[in-house]
């Protein structure tokens, strides 16, 4: 099933599974971004908004989701925060923008549900302008690590909701331009992380 069709059958109950206590970190990526003032931010995979309420204010966004079912409810929130945001139906492996047009990029649990991760990540360091940076929050095995039930897992559920494969070292090594500057465990010991990368000149 393809993610188009499967996260418009989620989309329903998706704040209900991946809200909660996932908020906090979305909150702490977030507020990470200290300077908005007429930045023109990307939310790149922003599904049903959850990200919305924290997004700091001043700055200019746009909200892509491949779904139109999430977004119908990105913009229900939008409305619901009086929050002004573009949203537009858009492929995160393969975005409708031009290059170097984004001073940051917001990728919440976005790289771990995509089926060519690497593309996506090259796609938001292509649209991002030098010296700007992406914001991530999503579940990836570290470099080295056997991980073998969410490896065998993946199998089942990476055409459904999301992958449990992913190595974000590997998606970083496709995108020289891309530099690590934060990365922090977040839960579940550590399999969510916190990550910053800067897009140098």
């Amino acid at each position: 099933m393809a993610l188009k069709h499967s996260y418009t059958l989620i989309a329903p109950i998706y704040d209900a599974v991946v809200s909660g206590p996932i908020d906090h970190y979305r909150k702490t990526s977030l507020a990470r971004i200290t300077d908005a003032d007429d930045k023109h931010i990307l939310i790149n995979g922003i599904g049903s908004g959850l990200d919305i309420p924290y997004l700091p204010d001043k700055a200019r966004y746009t909200g892509t989701d491949i779904t139109p079912a999430m977004l119908r409810r990105a913009q229900q929130r939008a409305d619901l925060h009086q929050s002004c945001i573009e949203l537009q139906i858009a492929d995160s492996q393969s975005l409708p923008f031009e290059d170097d047009c984004f001073d940051a990029v917001v990728m919440h649990l976005i790289l771990a549900v995509v089926p060519q991760p690497e593309l996506a990540l090259k796609e938001a360091c292509r649209v991002l302008k030098p010296g700007g940076s992406i914001y991530i929050f999503d579940k990836f095995i570290r470099e080295g690590q056997l991980a073998i039930i969410r490896r065998l897992f993946n199998i089942a559920i990476r055409h459904i909701a999301t992958r449990t494969d992913v190595i974000f070292e590997h998606l970083l090594d496709d995108c020289p331009q891309l530099e690590l500057v934060h990365d922090e465990p977040a839960l579940a010991k550590g399999w969510f992380r916190l990550i910053e990368l800067k897009k140098n000149n």
